[in-house]
């Protein structure tokens, strides 16, 4: 079933505010965090990470010496980030009481996405070129202990929130494969046909996001297609496309199609509350909202140039939009539904993850 776009309520205008006011804007619940609570940026044409304090939107601190980062997990307890490094192919070790690369563990081939295990053992690593596989880290061991086989070279790499299964997306094999973490086996695969169905065809697997049951274990799949401008929805138990979200197409004078890479949805994300699902347009400009469970379309926030990525704070509050355009970060209300800030970062910002350093 194809779920057509709605419209429910009008677009907002950008609203861009900074320092004291964005400051007055946020609930004591966020500042309250004991000064930790951050958004680690990477830049992916750059050679460095912005750390960002949502408390005051300003960037804090910058981690330099890591080309090219392009997936970025954290130790549960927040104690170590952890970056795959392209250049290098290696996987880069950044405790946080430090915030500087002591350790660089050598991959199988270049890495793209990094997910990590929830007891902080393992590192999952997708190899986008040398290898068709996943790398698994260890990180007490420092070294890749297993690469798992795909059916082609990995993109994405995402762990559920109940830590059982670790999504695999590729882009050339158009497949999203399923790895048990108790056994680090792929234990089943969804292929994308690439045949045209309502006048696109299936593509690449890029971005994905879970929804879960009451007991924490994965209820739904929302996955990102090259090729299509919207998010496919996964029956996992299923384990078949049940549903398809259309974003809304704007005038074409106010689409832009620059630095695309084949993919106009390309971040999404599931409030930790888990009432709204997330999506970037980068044709558009925008990030669009549906509510969960319903996928009733709740509208759209303009935000900066090319959005690439998100990440939200714990109290599902405010979402944090990477602009790989523009080069900044935009934070969207997601109550009032409107940019608040936009925040200057690296060079082609993308990957995001919201951390609470110890």
């Amino acid at each position: 079933m194809k779920r057509l776009f709605r419209p429910c309520r009008a677009y907002f205008p950008t609203v861009i505010v900074s320092g004291l006011l964005a400051l007055a804007l946020f609930p004591a619940a966020v500042a309250a965090q004991e000064g930790k609570l951050r958004i680690v940026q990477t830049n992916s044409a750059g050679d460095n990470v912005h750390i960002i304090d949502p408390a005051t939107n300003e960037v804090v601190q910058v981690i330099d010496g890591i080309p090219k980062a392009h997936g970025v997990a954290a130790a549960p307890d927040g104690s170590a980030l952890y970056f795959s490094n392209e250049i290098a192919r290696t996987l880069e070790t950044v405790p946080t009481d430090v915030m500087e690369v002591t350790e660089r563990i050598p991959l199988s081939g270049r890495p793209h996405n990094v997910a990590i295990s929830n007891d902080g053992t393992k590192v999952y690593v997708a190899i986008i070129q040398d290898c068709s596989c996943v790398d698994i880290v260890d990180l007490a061991k420092g070294e890749v202990v297993k690469s798992i086989p795909t059916r082609g070279t990995v993109h994405n790499v995402f762990m559920s929130p109940d830590g059982r299964h670790v999504a695999a997306g590729m882009i050339g094999a158009r497949t999203l494969t399923i790895i048990d973490t108790a056994i680090d086996e792929a234990i089943w695969s969804l292929h994308f046909s690439g045949r045209t169905t309502g006048g696109y065809a299936d593509g690449g697997v890029r971005p994905m996001a879970f929804e879960t049951h009451p007991d924490g274990s994965t209820k739904r799949l929302f996955i990102q297609i090259s090729n299509y401008h919207g998010v496919y929805v996964v029956d996992f138990e299923q384990r078949r496309v049940v549903e398809k979200l259309d974003m809304p197409s704007l005038p074409i004078s106010r689409v832009t199609n620059d630095a695309l890479q084949g993919s106009p949805g390309h971040g999404l994300a599931v409030s930790p509350d888990g009432r709204q699902l997330w999506s970037t347009s980068k044709p558009n400009g925008y990030v669009y909202a549906w509510s969960l469970p319903e996928l009733e379309y709740l509208g759209g926030v303009e935000v900066g140039h090319i959005p690439d990525w998100l990440t939200m704070t714990p109290d599902s509050r405010y979402l944090y939009v990477a602009n790989a355009g523009s080069n900044d970060v935009s934070v969207v209300d997601t109550q009032e539904m409107k940019e608040i800030a936009r925040i200057p970062v690296g060079q082609t910002p993308k990957r995001n993850k919201t951390v609470v350093f110890p």
